[in-house]
């Protein structure tokens, strides 16, 4: 039966294994790497997205 299970997987694909049961997104992680995550984010300025302000466009030119 492995032999067909195989088969199966790789002609239509494995189902993902990050949902719950009520279909949300749930990474199976420990949670001391989840806070480590948390952690990272909220202590290193180069990691914490609040710090980015983004792409800024060229300056506009002023036109008398």
């Amino acid at each position: 039966m492995g032999i067909l299970k195989a088969i199966g997987d790789f002609l239509v694909g494995k189902d993902p294994e990050i949902f719950d049961e009520k279909g949300n997104v749930s990474h199976k992680l420990p949670k001391k790497k989840w806070e480590a995550w948390h952690n990272r984010t909220k202590t290193d300025p180069q990691y914490n997205w609040r710090n980015h302000t983004g792409i800024s466009g060229a300056p506009k030119k002023k036109s008398n």
